[in-house]
């Protein structure tokens, strides 16, 4: 049985409500697909089962020559049952990973549902770690357990964890930090663009390597790039840091109000932000006219997976012309979403989290011309005659700022192309 409750009011629009029941998402540990690429030098050791093994290979696509900075040290039936000393089992691969790649300066110690059960005390850990490497490898733990989460919580407590461990900026100079993980050519796009506006010095958290993890202070001006991060602004905002509340850089409107909002905050003249943004601002424009006349008219619902499913909505519905159905989201943060919710048309359904069965009783019902979902609910959908959408791919694929809005607006027309190309 649903157990919808009230959980905010907005004024003058429906409420969000929350609903509590099946759910069906992924784990954070798969965010250590991106992480792992996105901090060279960091190796990423699961202490899980080997569900946790193949769940991770799966998603990564590894091939058998491949030398991945990740693995999972198994726990075996003795682990779980306490008749074993896991910690010595952890010690022992922690010093084969060392030995065999003397490049990794970081190594996360990542937890997993069946090393939380059993209490397994990864922090205690990485602390002897640390201090028997001396140095030279630093040990940082974090959850990756699908417990109560959904799996871009993943790089929220990944970036929490390291939030704690960010050296302080004693500069007393202002400096924006950008947060969450982007694809390096994103967060090059970006950079230029800070610094054609004036703006810096720029920071991006995570950096692309241990050593260039950046100060935090309170100086610290925290941009978010991405959606899910509220644990690790909360952790960043108590070591200083001020966060700039704006919607998120997708497609031409999003990323000019998230330019927009650093502008304001180091004084950008609004005349120079123009100059700047209005070349990209165009090319993102017309880059949305041929997906518009597509997606326009569209009616468009989001199942609760990855938490970008707010602003992504407020993206197809202004930008795009889509109609929006219900939006579907894993949990709700209202510090993290204060910009996007006014830019929401007024009635439409928020949800958050869920039960599976009635959430899919609706979209029957409705029947949107797209769902966006998570892999094990698109296909029984795709059966019934319903398009969708795989929410993960949009973790995947570079969709922020102006160069990518029209990749973005072009991931939602082609479930409704190849529709088209499947009718007789």
């Amino acid at each position: 049985m649903s157990n919808a409750v009230l959980a905010s009011d907005r004024p003058g629009s429906a409420p969000i409500t929350q609903e509590r029941g099946q759910r069906a998402v992924f784990c954070g540990l798969t965010s250590i697909i991106w992480l792992h690429r996105k901090i060279q030098d960091a190796f990423f050791l699961v202490v899980g089962s080997r569900t946790c093994a193949h769940l991770i290979q799966s998603a990564a696509g590894v091939m058998i020559f491949a030398e991945p900075r990740f693995a999972t040290a198994v726990l075996q039936d003795r682990d779980l049952a306490g008749l074993a000393d896991a910690n010595e089992e952890l010690d022992r691969v922690a010093a084969q990973v060392i030995a065999r790649r003397p490049e990794i300066k970081t190594v996360f110690l990542v937890s997993s549902c069946p090393s939380e059960v059993i209490k397994l005390d990864l922090a205690n850990a990485a602390q002897r770690l640390g201090e028997k490497y001396d140095g030279r490898v630093r040990f940082v733990d974090y959850s990756g357990s699908g417990i109560e989460t959904t799996f871009t919580q993943g790089e929220d407590s990944c970036l929490e964890s390291l939030a704690a461990k960010l050296p302080a900026d004693a500069s007393g100079e202002p400096a924006l930090m950008v947060a969450g993980s982007l694809p390096d050519i994103v967060e090059d796009q970006f950079a230029r663009l800070f610094e054609q506006l004036g703006i810096g010095p720029v920071h991006f958290f995570p950096a692309r390597s241990a050593a260039g993890m950046p100060p935090v202070g309170p100086n610290t001006r925290l941009l978010l790039a991405q959606p899910f991060l509220g644990n690790a602004t909360r952790a960043l905002e108590k070591r200083g840091a001020q966060l700039l509340q704006a919607p998120y850089p997708y497609g031409a409107e999003g990323t000019t109000a998230w330019l927009r909002a650093a502008a304001d905050a180091f004084g950008v003249a609004g005349e120079h932000f123009e100059q700047v943004t209005a070349a990209p601002r165009a090319r993102a424009e017309r880059a949305l006219q041929a997906p518009r006349e597509r997606l326009a008219g569209k009616r468009i619902t989001f199942l609760p997976d990855s938490q970008m499913e707010l602003p992504l909505a407020r993206f197809l519905q202004r930008e795009c012309g889509m109609e929006l159905g219900e939006i579907g989201t894993p949990f709700f943060d209202q510090q993290t979403m204060a910009a996007e919710l006014p830019l929401l048309p007024e009635g439409v359904r928020i949800t958050e989290g869920q039960d599976l069965d009635p959430q899919l009783d609706r979209v029957r019902a409705a029947r949107p011309d797209l769902t966006v979902c998570g892999l094990g609910i698109a296909n029984p959908l795709e059966s019934e005659g319903l398009r969708t959408k795989w929410s993960i791919e949009l973790v995947f694929t570079p969709v922020h700022g102006y160069d990518q809005a029209g990749d973005l607006a072009g991931l939602f027309t082609r479930p409704l192309a190849r529709q088209d190309m499947l009718e007789v």
